[in-house]
């Protein structure tokens, strides 16, 4: 009987596996010395290595690009530190945190914004520091909302997460509970009934962000694990990153939305590429964003229109920043632009 295929973690598992060109060797070889690297058999199924610009690949496969930094990339570009009042918390916005439980993926993204904390290498939270950023919430009436985060906090096992998830639940003011994840695309065979049960709590809200840039990574098994959560009760939200290469064009991107509502997913943030070191190469132009949002404006259902934001450098939090479809003409009138690019005078209130 063979073997069940195995996640790649290292330079060596890559090699083996076909995924690094021999011209290229020495220079992955820096790449995987410095940042994490991780790829499940379900996501390396996906790869054509036939194709150069494979979607999928890019992703995860290292590129000697990332040896590149340029002088406006930084280790932690959206600003976590400024923003952590004690180990494991970010409290950027007055009435949600950002619990970070791990530090671990199932997966590594070539464009992380935080690939300068996270891999297997970095110290998790201890029981200490748990504690002390669940207090942080506890005595913090403001926080209505607890995001899950980390690295990836569906890695961790039922039996850890249904206990965070208890000491949450009896934490009066909080009120919804989102985890953001990779799992349910990356590696769906995690997502148990015994996982997905895990994450319910009495009298709270819980959402499930997964995270998913290219229509392929919608496999029939990562349907199923979706369907597993959103058929327990559990609405899903995504959440995918603009990368250059991979789907900065109106028809993959399109496509992608489109899998994500046929999942029963809603289409939530389409983040612009992060100032994360070694990453230039998958970012766009924002530009380039905002003509790929034009596209999707009246083409795509309305069910598949994610809010195009920029997590603005520094620790000053996210914003929006798709087009307007506002303008004033030559005598001041308010204009509106259609979907084809007709525009339209609107009166202005009596």
């Amino acid at each position: 009987m063979n073997a069940a295929p195995k996640p790649l973690r290292q330079f060596s598992d890559l090699d083996e596996a076909g995924l690094i060109p021999a011209e290229k060797r020495a220079a992955l070889e820096q790449v995987a010395a410095r940042y994490a690297i991780a790829i499940t058999p379900a996501m390396e199924a996906l790869i054509d290595r036939d194709d150069p610009n494979d979607p999928i690949a890019r992703q995860f496969v290292p590129d000697p690009a990332e040896l590149d930094v340029a002088p406006q990339e930084r280790a932690d570009p959206i600003g976590d530190h400024a923003h952590s009042p004690v180990e494991g918390i970010v409290h950027r916005y007055p009435d949600r945190v950002l619990l970070k439980l791990t530090h671990v993926c199932a997966v590594y993204c070539r464009f992380c914004f935080r690939r300068e904390m996270i891999g297997p290498d970095a110290e998790p939270l201890t029981a200490a520091q748990l504690d002390a950023a669940l207090g942080y919430i506890a005595a913090h009436p403001d926080i209505w909302e607890v995001v899950l985060t980390g690295g990836d906090p569906l890695v961790l096992s039922a039996r850890r997460l249904r206990a965070v998830m208890a000491r949450l639940g009896a934490i009066e003011h909080v009120k919804v509970i989102r985890v953001h994840s990779r799992v349910p695309i990356a590696d769906p065979a995690r997502i148990t009934d015994e996982l997905v049960a895990a994450l319910k709590v009495d009298g709270k809200a819980i959402y499930v962000a997964a995270h998913a840039n290219h229509a392929r990574e919608l496999t029939a098994a990562a349907r199923e694990a979706c369907a597993r959560i959103v058929d327990a009760g559990i609405p899903m939200l995504s959440q995918s990153v603009l990368l250059a290469g991979i789907n900065d064009d109106p028809q993959t991107l399109a496509a992608l939305m489109r899998a994500l509502v046929e999942c029963r997913i809603k289409p939530y943030y389409l983040h612009h590429g992060d100032l994360a070191p070694g990453t230039a190469h998958l970012r766009t132009s924002l530009e380039r964003g905002q003509a790929l949002m034009r596209e999707l404006r009246g083409r795509v259902s309305g069910l598949c229109q994610p809010t195009y934001v920029l997590d603005i450098p520094g620790g000053y939090g996210k914003s929006p920043v798709g087009p307007s479809y506002l303008s004033r003409d030559g005598e001041g009138r308010t204009q509106v632009e259609d979907f084809n690019g007709g525009l339209h005078c609107y009166p202005p209130k009596p």
